[in-house]
């Protein structure tokens, strides 16, 4: 087969408000000469590249073992993200005829695809948003051939790309951590959980992947596995201060803000919980409550208390240091006992739950009221 050629593949366009979709079926076989599966990561300057997670063989084991089996069937479409250079062109019947009710949304015609086998997969016309496991197994299966039926919109870029592969997956949950890390570089509509949870994670991208201050390199995400901060409790912390505590005065009304801002003012503080409590800050959760859930949004709060309305240029930052230093004698990150009012419990003993954020949190209140 040529290095070159074109591929041109019956279709349908269907037109959703100012959007079009292409609905059309391709031999599953051939679907890897013209697709990619753009892979998360990071790029040497610390950008966000691609979108998918791994692949998970043994799923794709299963799926494999059933489309070398009698009858096989895979009814679901699968969805692929189009450069510019893929067109639609209507067929000639279609272009002279007038326009019925039916045909103001739907048109046949041919996709036409450019393809060329010599370039490196991050610049092939097409993205898998939906079904990189059953493409997978296709690709992997001893057939001769197998056409399944496909889904394809021309995208702006990978930040479409992005939000539709949020949306697509939004029925059947991606995991937490790979949504954490691609919100920040998402862009179009999203559910109002996501949409409240974009500067959040945009912040703590920033803060993990920034060259210095306390959390780079520390939070676990698909990008960076070996982080020991889990990715959802700084989000919890950062959520709470942006919209209730110390990061709300740098938040527009329309959900944006002075990000610049909002990072210099939550690292300055960080740092100082990092330098005032070294040996507790770098272990892991399981060994220290500091970097644990409890331990940081407790901590967060604590920050909230400190330096709420006041601007990071204006903050008493050695205060907040004296304050910090003043919890050694009281606290129990890696060891001994917590002796809260009520009585003693083990350092290791509080968990990421409401009654022990609420208990620690009481305890930390007296201590540092500023």
């Amino acid at each position: 087969m040529a290095d070159r050629y074109t591929l041109r593949l019956p279709a349908l366009q269907v037109s959703q408000g100012a959007r079009s979709i292409f609905c059309f079926a391709v031999d599953g076989k051939r679907l890897h000469e013209f697709t990619a599966v753009s892979r998360i990561h990071r790029n040497d300057d610390e950008e966000l590249q691609g979108y998918q997670r791994p692949e998970a063989l043994s799923h794709i084991r299963a799926i494999r073992r059933y489309l070398e089996s009698d009858s096989a069937i895979l009814p679901n479409a699968i969805v692929l993200a189009f450069d510019t250079s893929v067109r639609f062109e209507p067929t000639a019947q279609t272009r002279s005829r007038g326009s019925s009710a039916a045909e103001q949304y739907s048109v046949p015609g041919e996709l036409v695809i450019e393809v060329d086998e010599s370039l490196p997969e991050d610049q092939k016309p097409a993205w898998l948003v939906d079904g990189q496991q059953r493409s997978a197994a296709i690709r992997d299966a001893d057939l001769a051939s197998f056409p399944i039926a496909a889904v394809g919109f021309i995208a702006d870029g990978q930040a479409e790309q992005r939000s539709q592969f949020i949306l697509v997956n939004s029925t059947k949950p991606l995991p937490k951590g790979l949504v954490n890390e691609l919100l920040p570089d998402t862009s179009g509509h999203l559910p109002p959980a996501y949409a409240r949870r974009q500067l959040p994670a945009r912040l703590m991208t920033r803060l993990n992947t920034d060259g210095n201050g306390a959390f780079y390199g520390r939070v676990s995400s698909p990008t960076a596995p070996l982080g020991y901060i889990k990715d959802n409790s700084l989000l919890k912390v950062l959520e709470h201060s942006l919209y209730e505590g110390a990061l709300y005065q740098y938040r527009n009304s329309d959900g944006s803000g002075d990000v610049e801002r909002m990072l210099a003012h939550f690292q300055a503080y960080w740092c100082l919980v990092w330098k005032t409590f070294r040996d507790a800050w770098r272990l892991p959760p399981k060994e220290s409550r500091l970097t644990h859930g409890v331990g940081l949004q407790a901590m967060g709060f604590v920050m909230d208390r400190l330096t709420a309305e006041t601007p990071v240029e204006e903050v008493d930052w050695d205060r907040v240091r004296e304050v910090l230093e003043s919890l050694h004698d009281h606290v129990a990150w890696t060891s001994g006992t917590w002796k809260f009012t009520d009585g003693e419990r083990p350092w290791n003993s509080l968990q990421n739950t409401p009654t022990d954020l609420r208990l620690l949190s009481n305890f930390l209140k007296p201590l540092t009221q500023g």
